[in-house]
């Protein structure tokens, strides 16, 4: 036997010169970019909501609502909740 030193074929690296954690890294951004989008979608919806939602129990004793030039207000509405849904 020599006193020939052994090299086992591998050598250090530090956690971010790894492909793998850089794969991670970039789905961890993405997946992180998409919830903020969604939870923000999410805020944009609950506060287009809310305002109706008040509107309608302020005053619970009264029977009938009244609701001129409805059509449109409910029509500019559905638009609001589309484009919010979309992401536009």
């Amino acid at each position: 036997m020599t006193n020939k030193l052994f090299d086992f074929g591998f050598t250090l690296v530090n956690e971010e010169e790894l492909e793998a954690v850089s794969h991670a890294n970039d789905d961890l951004a993405s997946a992180t970019a998409g919830a903020n989008q969604t939870q923000q979608r999410l805020d944009q919806l609950y506060n287009a909501v809310q305002p109706l939602l008040n509107n309608l129990k302020q005053n619970p004793e009264k029977e009938y609502i009244l609701w001129p030039d409805r059509l449109n207000k409910i029509e500019e509405f559905e638009e609001h909740i589309q484009n919010i849904y979309k992401g536009n």
